[in-house]
């Protein structure tokens, strides 16, 4: 997982995938795995299973919705320059960038980000709903600034940005949704 996320789809060829697995032959990888396209979406779906979850607080009902974007954000920051793996986000990094040959891994990340947004999207519509948020706010326009946001934590993970201040953005960004107007509506 470590290969694709640090070097992406394309980045990491056969033989370094081979190597990273003991130095099986192609004929073993190929018996085990079928392609390197399979052994990728195996490898984002772990991916997903253990750090995709951070956009589940987006749909936490149990939250007034300016906190779960919050929490999303925030975690996110947490599991992206986290030292234990590679920084930045694998659905974010890994395959946007491929030649067209790779157009089934793009798509798969794309994917993946489209209901990143679809979930940011239910989010700001239950602040409006709750009365944390305008009748008249643009929608659309938050979902793209946070989802901007989003996968600019991505770089800035990746280039060395120190967390703290990717944080200190989050919370001026946060400015865009204001306080919330019924603090204890959910």
């Amino acid at each position: 997982m470590h290969l694709f996320w640090e070097h992406g789809y394309e980045g990491a060829s056969l033989l370094t995938l081979r190597h990273a697995m003991g130095g099986i032959s192609s004929a073993s990888f190929y018996a085990a795995f079928g392609s390197k396209e399979a052994l990728y979406r195996e490898t984002l779906m772990r991916y997903l299973g253990r750090h995709g979850s951070i956009i589940d607080a987006l749909d936490d009902e149990r939250l007034p919705p300016r906190a779960r974007l919050e929490q999303a954000l925030m975690g996110s920051v947490a599991m992206q320059t986290d030292l234990a793996h590679p920084k930045g986000c694998m659905v974010t990094l890994s395959a946007t960038i491929s030649s067209e040959a790779c157009a089934s891994t793009r798509l798969l990340t794309r994917t993946e980000r489209d209901a990143t947004r679809q979930a940011l999207k239910r989010c700001i519509t239950a602040g409006v709903s709750a009365g944390n948020l305008a009748p008249t706010i643009d929608v659309a326009g938050l979902v793209a600034l946070y989802d901007g946001l989003v996968l600019g934590i991505s770089i800035q993970a990746r280039d060395g940005v120190p967390a703290d201040s990717i944080r200190a953005g989050i919370k001026h960004a946060m400015a865009a949704w204001g306080d919330d107007r019924q603090d204890t509506a959910s």
